[in-house]
This record gives C-alpha cells, sequence and structure tokens, in this order.
C-alpha cells in the first residue's frame, strides 16, 4: 500500500533504506526532542518492527521519498502508541525527516496524505499527534494539517523519568469532519 502525494511517494521500507535511516536517528538535531539518537543496530530494529507492523496491519509509517529526486528522506505515517495516557486507544500522526530535507513543505504533504489515508480507507473518526512543549517545528505541522490543541488535555510522557526535560508534551487533535482531506477517486493524492 501506498499513498501518492504532489511531490511524495509514501511507500512500504526497502532494504537500501536501512543506511539513510540510520543516518538520521544518528543525527542529534534530528533526534532533539525524543530521548536519545539510535545506533545503527537500534534504528535497524526500529525498521524491523515497523515492517512487521505493515505485514500485520496494512500500515505504519511510511518510507517516503521524494519522487525523481531524493529515495529515502524519513518516514511520515499513523502508529498506535502502547502507553497509558486519558487519550488511549489512540492512532498518531507521526513524522521524521532527514535534517537536509526540512523547511520545504514534505512533513506537511505527507501527513495530510496520511490523514486522508486513516480517515477514508480506515475510516478513523480521530487521528493524534504530540510532542514536547519546545518542538515548534512539529507543531507548525500539526496545525498546518487542521489538527488543534487543548492546552487541559497536555500530558507527561509516561516513558521517561519524572524530571526528565522531555516528559511534558502537548496533545493535538483532528476528527474526521469538512476539515478532512477527501479527494475523488484517481485523483493525485489517492491511495495507490
Amino acid at each position: 500500500m501506498s499513498i501518492e502525494t504532489e511531490r511524495l511517494l509514501l511507500r512500504p521500507w526497502r532494504d537500501a533504506d536501512l543506511p539513510p535511516f540510520a543516518a538520521l536517528n544518528a543525527d542529534p538535531e534530528v533526534m532533539e526532542f525524543l530521548p536519545a539518537t539510535l545506533t545503527r543496530e537500534e534504528s535497524d530494529a526500529l525498521a524491523a518492527r515497523v515492517r512487521a507492523r505493515f505485514d500485520e496491519r496494512g500500515y505504519d509509517v511510511w518510507a517516503v521519498e521524494v519522487v525523481g529526486r531524493a529515495p529515502f528522506i524519513g518516514f511520515v505515517g499513523l502508529s498506535h502508541p502502547t502507553f497509558d495516557a486519558h487519550f488511549m486507544p489512540c492512532v498518531e500522526v507521526g513524522w521524521r525527516l532527514a535534517r537536509a530535507h526540512w523547511g520545504q513543505g514534505y512533513a506537511t504533504e505527507a501527513a495530510l496524505g496520511a490523514l486522508a489515508f486513516g480517515f477514508g480507507e480506515l475510516g478513523l473518526g480521530e487521528i493524534v499527534s504530540f510532542t514536547v512543549p519546545a518542538n515548534v517545528r512539529s507543531r507548525r505541522v500539526m496545525e498546518r494539517i487542521g489538527m488543534a490543541r487543548d492546552p487541559r488535555e497536555d500530558f507527561d510522557h509516561p516513558a521517561l523519568p519524572v524530571g526528565h526535560p522531555l516528559r511534558r508534551h502537548v496533545l493535538y487533535r483532528r476528527n474526521v469532519g469538512p476539515r478532512a482531506v477527501r479527494r475523488p477517486p484517481g485523483s493525485r493524492g489517492d491511495v495507490g
């Protein structure tokens, strides 16, 4: 299952994606708002878990390529967080792109494709996203894709210890409705 947008292809993972995925996971700037950078082994293990979830569900976070320009720039897609929080169970839209591809609208474009898949193909009523308050870049993407935050729903991530600088998170939500991305079958951006 792949998703095409104007400039991007969200597709299943390939073995060739593993080295550039490891490079972006080892980049301290990319991983600034996550607990730690990843070793090559940890990165490969994460990719293996993603592939297993694809086999199980038919979707997860897709590998993203810029058609005709870059064969792998990171991931964007839908996942099922498993920690305990007031908004669980949920489906989360998330992204992680290599720094060289920031600032070009790719995260927004790909996230809109993932939302269209979630609301259209999966029939979801709501999709969430969350990050630390200081992650302004991701928060801007959340707002550009039509998500809204209620500060009363901010939460402490239970996987991080009390006092950890990344423990506090902001929660954004988007419900299916008038702002949901809907395209007629066969149009660009349709699930392929």
